[in-house]
């Protein structure tokens, strides 16, 4: 409590300290791109955040969990190192491993296929150089998602940099980038490689990267981008634990059973070779009118030795995104209109075999799924005096998958989702200069993913249908001065038909429909501009507090006998609190210090087991020395700086009680980044 108190304290110093402005610039300054269609962070209606450079730079080589879990209402979990989920508002409910349910963009390209599901970890960290994170359904730009959309952003600016890296666990990591405008072209290139031992049995991870884009602007109207990703990931997956076993040993592998081998003698874990390519246009016609189309591919090998069998998956994926935009400017009128179509096929081949100490065994299963998945939308933004905002959308949302078992037994059949309308809506007003409220409305729709479809229990799931609910939100957005920024949201957001995860008595899992939830929410941001301080000993500081607070609740849920209406929505915390303090002394050494705490939250549906709230700091300090037109940014990462025993990722409704995934005590990683 001691250290909650400190931390408080700490971010009211800056009041008591001499400060002018410098060129930093708040959140409330910047512009969002909302993919394509700009707007500034004051006037927009969305519930949106921005993962800012100084977010990012809080990262490990490996993952983005420390920049994320920044932003309130936004939860990463890493149930081990590379396995990770994206929680938006509670979204991983049905989210057993990877990311659902959540729309993921990056530049152009569409990460997420045709079904919803999106291999968000094959992404190095240092790739990204922008986040904008939309909480909670916005169908009419991005499609059906009831959790949120993530825009992620590459370098947009001349770089030529490197990274190499070192630290606990056999960490290392080595990064490569390159961007510069030449004549027309504007080239990006990134190659990584990262590798590490981690900290418990049998989850090693090894991940190499390499990605290149061009941006060629053939012409004042004109312009073509291309774009290519390679990444090869390649992770073992320890396993839950019951508590007895964390208690015991920490690091320690889920061990055999009477009946079941254990993940290190299954050699369990994931090898994914995924390639992304895509190519997009955009045109202005007229001063007015443009157009944009996007096309893209990918192919995914996928292969997963688990406890109860041995998964080898090849998926192929085709999109299409394409709009035409209409903008008129009055004497004190701005509209614009998008128009526009997005759609996408994945097809999929499964084949699971015994898996014999880590080596295919005996053929099990064999089966193909094709997913069709499209949209089209329509979208209207007003802008009446530069002081009301509108933003009213809305799209045709359809979804269908074929499914055919080819081995042992044969059959086919097709499965058609009905049409949904999904209509959104939202104004801002700015009610003073850095003072705006604003209100949305919007309707979202989820369906089932490949992995919710056809399991891990290897049985088509039929009757499975999409999950669906309305949202409604009221906020409000603050600069004060110059210097300081405070956002506060209120969300209450009703779901129908939610699909819930279940597991056999083997750990295979399955999921259902099951009843309602209503999910009520706050969230509130206090940001504020770096401080130049008349010292010449502590230079800057600047600092920045987010927190969500809900109240989430199942109803109408009963499952055979047992009645869940009333209980807590399972693995999302009632309460988290996230602080980042940025520190600059003798104008060159720079300590970011940085906290999450997390509530305790029910792994079960059943409410019966409970995690423990968890306190965690980390502290990163660096040390640029320039030498001509080099710099060599020194730096030193401290995770977990208080040793504290905690859990980053929980496998909730899992059978036998194995919820607990312990994450690594205290750990470092010491490097240096070259900017030429």
């Amino acid at each position: 409590m001691r250290r909650i108190n400190l931390l408080f304290l700490i971010l009211l110093s800056p009041f008591f300290l001499s400060q002018e402005n410098d060129s930093t610039t708040l959140i409330s300054e910047v512009k969002v791109d909302a993919y394509k269609k700009p707007v500034h962070f004051m006037a927009s209606t969305k519930s949106v955040s921005v993962v800012s450079k100084n977010l990012l730079n809080q990262n490990t080589p490996e993952r983005m969990l420390e920049s994320v879990n920044q932003i309130a209402g936004v939860r990463m979990e890493e149930r081990s190192p590379a396995s990770y989920r994206i929680s938006v508002r509670g979204s991983t409910l049905r989210s057993p491993f990877g990311v659902r349910n959540i729309k993921v963009y990056l530049d152009d390209l569409i990460l997420s296929d045709a079904s919803g599901n999106t291999y968000f970890n094959v992404i190095s960290p240092e790739l990204i150089d922008r986040m904008e994170i939309y909480k909670g359904p916005e169908s009419g730009d991005y499609g059906a998602v009831t959790g949120g959309t993530i825009l992620l952003q590459t370098k947009r600016s001349d770089q030529l940099s490197a990274n190499l890296s070192a630290g606990s666990y056999g960490t290392f990591n080595q990064s490569f980038k390159f961007s510069k405008q030449s004549g027309k072209h504007f080239v990006g290139i990134f190659q990584n490689y990262y590798r590490t031992d981690s900290y418990r049995e049998q989850s090693a991870v090894e991940r190499k990267q390499f990605f290149i884009k061009d941006q060629f602007q053939y012409s004042e109207k004109g312009s073509l981008h291309a774009m290519l990703l390679l990444s090869d990931l390649d992770y073992e997956t320890p396993g839950g634990l019951t508590r007895e076993q964390m208690l015991i040993n920490r690091k320690q592998a889920r061990p055999a059973t009477a009946t079941l081998p254990g993940a290190k003698e299954q050699a369990a874990g994931i090898r994914n070779k995924m390639i992304l390519a895509g190519i997009s246009h955009e045109y202005t016609i007229s001063p007015e009118f443009s157009h944009f189309i996007l096309v893209q591919g990918s192919y995914v090998d996928f292969e997963n030795p688990f406890i109860t069998n041995y998964e080898n998956r090849f998926e192929k994926n085709f999109a299409l995104r394409t709009h035409f935009n209409y903008e008129h400017h009055w004497k004190t009128i701005t509209a614009a209109w998008r128009m526009g179509f997005e759609g996408g096929i994945n097809t999929i081949l499964v084949k699971n075999y015994d898996n014999t100490k880590g080596v295919e065994g005996t053929p099990q299963n064999f089966d193909e799924l094709t997913n069709r998945s499209g949209f089209y939308f329509l979208s209207q933004k007003l802008n009446f005096k530069e002081r009301l905002f509108t933003d009213i959308s809305l799209s045709l949302n359809s979804s269908s998958y074929t499914w055919n078992r080819l081995f042992p037994a044969s059959g086919n059949g097709k499965v058609n989702f009905k049409n949904q309308w999904l209509p959104n809506f939202g104004v801002t007003y700015l009610l003073g200069k850095g003072f705006s409220a604003r209100g949305k409305i919007g309707k979202g729709n989820s369906a089932p993913t490949n992995e919710e479809i056809r399991s891990s229990n290897q049985e088509f799931n039929l009757n499975l249908r999409p999950e669906y609910g309305w949202n409604k939100e009221i906020g409000i957005r603050k600069q004060f001065g110059n210097v300081i920024f405070l956002e506060g949201s209120y969300f209450d957001f009703r779901m129908k038909d939610a699909i819930v995860r279940r597991q056999n008595e083997i750990g295979q899992e399955y999921f259902v429909n099951q009843g309602k939830t209503v999910q009520k929410g706050m969230e509130i941001l206090l940001e504020s501009k770096n401080f130049t301080l008349d010292n010449p000993y502590f230079s800057r500081f600047k600092f920045r507090f987010s927190g969500s607070f809900y109240h989430f609740k199942f109803k109408d849920y009963v499952q055979n006998a047992e009645n869940f209406s009333g209980n807590d929505l399972t693995g999302v915390p009632a309460t988290s609190l996230n602080s980042l303090l940025n520190f600059i002394f003798f104008q060159k050494l720079s300590i970011d210090y940085s906290h999450f705490y997390t509530s305790k939250m029910p792994l079960n549906d059943a409410n019966s087991v409970w995690s423990e709230a968890s306190f965690v700091g980390n502290i990163q300090l660096g040390f640029p020395i320039e030498w001509g037109k080099t710099t060599f940014n020194l730096y030193l990462q401290i995770q977990n700086l208080y040793n504290t025993e905690y859990v980053l990722g929980f496998d909730i409704n899992a059978f036998g009680n194995r919820f607990y995934n312990p994450a690594a005590k205290r750990s470092f990683i010491v490097g240096m980044k070259v900017d030429f």
